[in-house]
């Protein structure tokens, strides 16, 4: 098994962390009956949920080594132990990458939460945005819902990395010709995206997904490989967009980033037109068809 290294922080943090993690342990252990994982509920349990014994048993550890990391002691765990732990106590994902930075660890690959739901409600919150085009979006750029006057604005349909992927802006704006592409500020635009790009992949390298997605993109985009070269990070925050729509002309579009608590690393994008004519087009743009570009993007 290796042994992870504890991630640097002052004295302070560590032991602040440990007593959250005891605190975690246990309350986490509290709520996991003991019929739930195959073992008899007993007649003397003073206390809910599992035994301390109990959780070692389930986790194929030792007591006395499961009983300090419960206290809190200054003790190495490993990647496969930790994850045995949180087998044992039942953890999701989210509760699987809290344990191991609790534990002073960078969240393994593997201990990373599943790809998030979302609820019906984003959905109305979006369509209630009309006519602004609006979208949820993960931090790979992958847009993962969005209103009637985004799908007419990009076209959604045409432009996909592989067949039944999800919608990529990034890859939309790095593969798709002239003909179909509605970006008029491509230059000023990609540099910022694959930014963030970069800044966000600094939390997931070595991921699969993640890496697969970096691999797609440099192998088929040589201005991707030249941007991605560069190093650059940036947050996503407001900024100037301008779309080239067939039917409406130009568009200037202040692209904005909502955060959404509890869905993770996903924002609502919505754009927001940068003066009154951009407003008069906008809501024009709710009722034409999807993006409206005669050619077909070729894959």
């Amino acid at each position: 098994m290796t042994v992870l290294e504890e991630l640097p922080t002052a004295a302070g943090g560590r032991d602040r962390r440990r007593t959250e993690l005891a605190r975690f342990l246990k309350a986490c252990r509290a709520r996991v009956a003991p019929e739930e994982v195959g073992l008899p509920p007993g007649l003397r349990r003073r206390t809910p949920g599992l035994r301390r014994e109990e959780v070692a048993q389930l986790a194929g550890v030792g007591v006395t080594w499961y009983t300090w990391l419960e206290q809190g002691r200054p003790i190495n765990a490993s990647e496969q132990v930790l994850l045995a732990v949180a087998r044992a106590l039942r953890l999701d994902g989210t509760e699987r990458e809290h344990l191991f930075r609790l534990a002073g660890m960078s969240p393994s690959p593997h201990a990373q939460p599943a790809p998030p739901e979302l609820s019906p409600s984003i959905q109305v919150i979006l369509d209630s945005l009309a006519p602004l085009p609006a979208a949820v979006s993960n931090t790979r750029f992958d847009v993962l819902s969005y209103n009637g006057p985004y799908r007419s604005l990009f076209g959604t349909e045409r432009m996909r990395p592989s067949r039944g992927a999800a919608f990529n802006s990034l890859w939309c704006m790095l593969t798709a010709p002239p003909c179909c592409n509605p970006c008029e500020n491509r230059d000023e635009a990609l540099p910022r995206m694959v930014a963030v790009l970069r800044s966000a992949y600094g939390k997931h390298v070595g991921e699969p997904a993640w890496e697969e997605h970096v691999q797609r993109l440099s192998a088929r985009s040589e201005l991707f490989r030249e941007l991605w070269a560069r190093q650059e990070v940036a947050p996503p925050e407001t900024w100037l967009r301008i779309f080239r729509h067939p039917r409406l002309g130009v568009l200037r579009l202040n692209a904005t980033y909502l955060t959404m608590p509890g869905v993770p690393e996903c924002y609502i994008v919505v754009y927001v037109p940068a003066d009154p004519e951009d407003r008069e087009r906008v809501e024009r743009l709710g009722s034409l068809p999807p993006g409206g570009w005669t050619h077909v993007c070729e894959q």
